[in-house]
Protein backbone atom coordinates (compact mmCIF):
# COMPACT_ATOMS: atom_id res chain seq x y z
CA UNK A 1 0.00 0.00 0.00
CA UNK A 2 1.58 3.50 -0.82
CA UNK A 3 1.92 6.00 1.87
CA UNK A 4 -0.90 8.34 -0.10
CA UNK A 5 -3.35 5.12 0.33
CA UNK A 6 -2.66 4.61 3.72
CA UNK A 7 -2.79 8.26 4.93
CA UNK A 8 -6.29 8.40 3.48
CA UNK A 9 -7.29 4.70 5.02
CA UNK A 10 -6.58 6.29 8.28
CA UNK A 11 -8.25 9.86 6.69
CA UNK A 12 -11.59 7.58 8.09
CA UNK A 13 -10.90 8.13 11.97
CA UNK A 14 -8.45 11.21 12.04
CA UNK A 15 -7.35 14.46 10.41
CA UNK A 16 -5.35 14.70 7.59
CA UNK A 17 -2.65 15.76 9.37
CA UNK A 18 -2.52 12.96 11.56
CA UNK A 19 -3.26 10.61 8.72
CA UNK A 20 -0.58 11.69 6.50
CA UNK A 21 2.15 12.03 9.73
CA UNK A 22 0.72 8.83 10.95
CA UNK A 23 1.40 7.24 6.81
CA UNK A 24 5.14 7.92 7.42
CA UNK A 25 5.87 7.23 10.95
CA UNK A 26 7.31 4.00 11.27
CA UNK A 27 9.73 5.02 8.66
CA UNK A 28 11.53 6.89 11.10
CA UNK A 29 10.96 5.10 14.12
CA UNK A 30 7.84 7.25 15.23
CA UNK A 31 4.93 5.18 16.55
CA UNK A 32 1.92 5.74 15.55
CA UNK A 33 0.13 6.57 18.09
CA UNK A 34 3.29 9.41 18.97
CA UNK A 35 2.55 10.49 15.56
CA UNK A 36 -0.93 11.02 15.59
CA UNK A 37 -0.73 12.69 18.98
CA UNK A 38 2.03 15.37 17.49
CA UNK A 39 -0.20 16.13 14.77
CA UNK A 40 -3.93 16.19 16.55
CA UNK A 41 -4.04 19.90 17.26
CA UNK A 42 -2.59 20.71 13.42
CA UNK A 43 -6.65 19.29 11.82
CA UNK A 44 -8.83 22.01 10.30
CA UNK A 45 -5.32 24.24 9.61
CA UNK A 46 -4.70 23.97 13.00
CA UNK A 47 -7.34 23.80 15.66
CA UNK A 48 -9.43 24.84 13.21
CA UNK A 49 -8.43 28.10 12.42
CA UNK A 50 -8.07 27.53 9.08
CA UNK A 51 -4.64 28.63 8.86
CA UNK A 52 -1.99 26.07 7.05
CA UNK A 53 -3.43 22.72 5.75
CA UNK A 54 -2.73 20.21 7.77
CA UNK A 55 -1.68 17.94 5.59
CA UNK A 56 1.12 20.45 4.59
CA UNK A 57 1.88 20.53 7.99
CA UNK A 58 2.40 17.38 8.46
CA UNK A 59 4.27 17.20 5.46
CA UNK A 60 6.20 19.70 7.01
CA UNK A 61 6.74 17.91 10.25
CA UNK A 62 7.64 14.37 7.98
CA UNK A 63 10.66 16.70 6.17
CA UNK A 64 11.89 17.41 9.94
CA UNK A 65 12.21 14.20 10.54
CA UNK A 66 14.15 13.13 7.40
CA UNK A 67 16.68 15.60 8.06
CA UNK A 68 17.43 13.54 10.72
CA UNK A 69 18.44 16.70 12.74
CA UNK A 70 20.12 16.15 16.48
CA UNK A 71 21.91 18.41 18.71
CA UNK A 72 24.97 19.96 17.33
CA UNK A 73 23.81 20.08 13.80
CA UNK A 74 25.05 23.39 12.10
CA UNK A 75 22.96 25.90 10.44
CA UNK A 76 23.27 24.27 6.54
CA UNK A 77 21.31 21.59 8.23
CA UNK A 78 18.06 23.91 9.40
CA UNK A 79 18.56 25.66 6.07
CA UNK A 80 18.28 22.81 4.01
CA UNK A 81 15.10 21.63 5.77
CA UNK A 82 13.89 25.33 5.11
CA UNK A 83 14.75 25.20 1.41
CA UNK A 84 12.81 21.67 1.42
CA UNK A 85 9.54 23.13 3.32
CA UNK A 86 9.61 26.12 0.73
CA UNK A 87 9.43 23.73 -1.86
CA UNK A 88 6.80 21.58 -0.28
CA UNK A 89 4.75 24.69 -0.33
CA UNK A 90 5.40 26.49 -3.44
CA UNK A 91 4.72 23.04 -5.28
CA UNK A 92 1.53 22.63 -2.93
CA UNK A 93 0.34 26.09 -4.51
CA UNK A 94 1.40 25.49 -8.23
CA UNK A 95 -1.56 22.76 -8.05
CA UNK A 96 -3.94 24.36 -5.75
CA UNK A 97 -3.05 28.07 -5.27
CA UNK A 98 -2.79 28.29 -1.53
CA UNK A 99 -1.70 26.62 1.36
CA UNK A 100 -4.13 28.00 3.58
CA UNK A 101 -7.58 25.40 4.78
CA UNK A 102 -10.27 28.57 4.92
CA UNK A 103 -9.09 29.07 1.31
CA UNK A 104 -8.77 25.29 0.24
CA UNK A 105 -12.36 24.68 1.22
CA UNK A 106 -13.93 28.26 0.83
CA UNK A 107 -16.15 27.71 4.37
CA UNK A 108 -15.59 28.23 8.01
CA UNK A 109 -14.86 25.32 10.02
CA UNK A 110 -15.58 27.47 13.08
CA UNK A 111 -19.50 27.93 12.12
CA UNK A 112 -22.54 26.31 12.13
CA UNK A 113 -23.00 27.30 8.69
CA UNK A 114 -19.22 26.72 7.64
CA UNK A 115 -19.46 22.90 8.97
CA UNK A 116 -22.52 22.52 6.99
CA UNK A 117 -21.30 23.77 3.96
CA UNK A 118 -18.36 21.27 5.05
CA UNK A 119 -20.28 18.38 5.22
CA UNK A 120 -22.94 18.65 2.57
CA UNK A 121 -20.06 18.73 0.00
CA UNK A 122 -18.13 15.89 1.66
CA UNK A 123 -14.83 17.94 1.27
CA UNK A 124 -13.31 15.80 3.44
CA UNK A 125 -13.51 12.87 1.13
CA UNK A 126 -13.13 15.02 -1.74
CA UNK A 127 -10.84 17.77 -1.41
CA UNK A 128 -9.05 16.29 2.14
CA UNK A 129 -8.47 13.53 -0.19
CA UNK A 130 -7.16 15.35 -2.65
CA UNK A 131 -4.79 17.81 -1.01
CA UNK A 132 -3.58 14.89 1.21
CA UNK A 133 -3.00 12.37 -1.76
CA UNK A 134 -0.66 15.54 -3.48
CA UNK A 135 1.23 15.98 -0.13
CA UNK A 136 2.30 12.12 -0.06
CA UNK A 137 3.12 12.31 -3.74
CA UNK A 138 5.53 14.98 -2.94
CA UNK A 139 7.40 13.57 0.01
CA UNK A 140 7.42 10.43 -1.61
CA UNK A 141 9.07 12.21 -4.65
CA UNK A 142 11.62 14.69 -1.79
CA UNK A 143 12.43 11.75 0.01
CA UNK A 144 14.47 9.28 -2.36
CA UNK A 145 16.04 12.41 -3.93
CA UNK A 146 19.50 12.27 -3.18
Amino acid sequence: MSKAENALKLHAGYNCAQSVLAAYAGDFGLEQDKALAIAVGFGGGMGHLQETCGAVSAGIAILGLASRFKEGDGRDKIDAVYAKVRRLSEDFKRKYGTVKCRDLLGCDLQSEEGLKYFNEHNLRNTSCHDYMRLVCELLDKYLTEK
